[in-house]
């Protein structure tokens, strides 16, 4: 079985938000971890296993994001601590490097994109002429690959890269067959993906995710001439804002066409340097404010054990992230709990934004 590997270390360390040093998740462990740690006695994913806590597969809403996920196990950890116990499930080690495994899985099965619709997705297939080129599992005359072919339904990854490197060819494909350039949004190539996904012919076929560490992703940057346009108001890390995967792949797609052509040729690698720079560092840290995150600290009443050396909690350092939130809770979590019933202070439960808002504070 191929690796399925994210590492969010090289952008992220370069950005100075892990002061830990560099960190890498992957997603086969993730979804190892998934299972071994016995998540799935309570959590189901695509309807198997557990169902007395939600599928996880099933989004919460259309902007689902790393600080979402962490809120959200953050709100419900004292259920699930207690859940746990009931079905006699011991609670096991979650290091850092264990969470970013998970969040490595996480990104791998797209929890974080906008939910997609299988019956839009078949439309959009057949609307954007998608389906007048490529079969599902056979090819069609003089068109391209099948999809069962394409090696891209679950590597968002290799999608950016295989649609920015055939872009050419298909406008010149659609020119021929007098087509009108089948733009894309971010939410149609989900539902693409999701209808594709599904067929008997693709729905079992392994996942291929692989994000490298992204230390040539800034060299790559510059050689590849990308700096030359996007500077200032257009520069990638304002335009990738709370975009994901699929919605950068779909934002090439669509604005190919008006770029610099021909367009540069990208190798087997590249883009996972290339968004591997731009893209992870500011998608796991988020948008927080850290004035706000300051008063999420006071009203939250972290200040109470955090700021107050007798309690034995530590004081909170620079290098936070969704990801390292995530295994301070799993870790010292039930320890804080008995401390906060002690001292009669409620749970604390945070929003996405909030929990944004919370890094951003500790990270300043």
């Amino acid at each position: 079985m191929p690796i399925f590997r994210i590492t969010i270390a090289g952008a992220l360390a370069a950005a100075s938000v892990w002061a830990a040093g560099p960190m890498s998740g992957n997603a086969q462990r993730g979804e190892q971890l998934f299972q071994s740690e016995q998540c799935v006695q309570c959590h189901s994913f695509r309807g198997k296993g557990g169902t007395t806590a939600p599928d996880l597969s099933k989004r919460i809403d259309r902007d689902y994001t790393p600080a979402t996920m962490a809120s959200l196990m953050w709100n419900h950890a004292p259920d699930m601590w207690g859940a746990m116990k009931r079905k006699g499930i011991v609670k096991s080690e979650m290091t850092p490097d264990i969470a970013a495994d998970l969040f490595a899985y996480f990104v791998s099965a797209r929890f974080f994109d906008r939910p997609g619709d299988a019956g839009r997705g078949k439309r959009a297939f057949a609307e954007r002429h998608c389906a007048d080129c490529h079969g599902i599992a056979t090819p069609i005359a003089g068109g391209g690959p099948p999809v069962v072919k394409w090696g891209s339904l679950a590597d968002p990854l290799v999608l950016a890269e295989q649609m920015w490197n055939h872009g050419a060819a298909m406008r010149a494909a659609f020119e021929q067959k007098k087509y009108p350039w089948a733009a894309l949004s971010g939410q149609e190539l989900s539902d693409i993906l999701v209808y594709l996904q599904n067929q008997p012919e693709t729905r079992d076929l392994p996942r291929h995710f692989e994000f490298p560490p992204s230390d040539q992703g800034e060299q790559l940057f510059q050689a590849k001439g990308c700096n030359g346009c996007h500077t200032g108001a257009m520069a990638m890390e304002k335009l990738l804002q709370n975009q994901t995967l699929t919605d950068i792949a779909a934002a090439m797609w669509h604005h190919q066409p008006e770029m610099k052509q021909p367009p540069v040729t990208l190798s087997p690698g590249d883009m996972q340097q290339l968004i591997g720079y731009i893209w992870a560092r500011q998608y796991f840290t988020g948008t927080g404010s850290a004035e706000r995150g300051k008063k999420v600290f006071a009203e939250k009443s972290c200040a109470t054990c955090h700021n107050d050396a007798s309690s034995g909690a530590p004081k909170l350092s620079k290098g936070q992230s969704d990801i390292t939130m995530v295994a301070a809770l799993w870790e010292h979590g039930p320890r804080m709990f008995d401390m906060m019933n002690t001292k009669k202070i409620p749970w604390p439960r945070f929003t996405a934004r909030e929990m944004d808002d919370l890094v951003a504070f500790l990270n300043q």
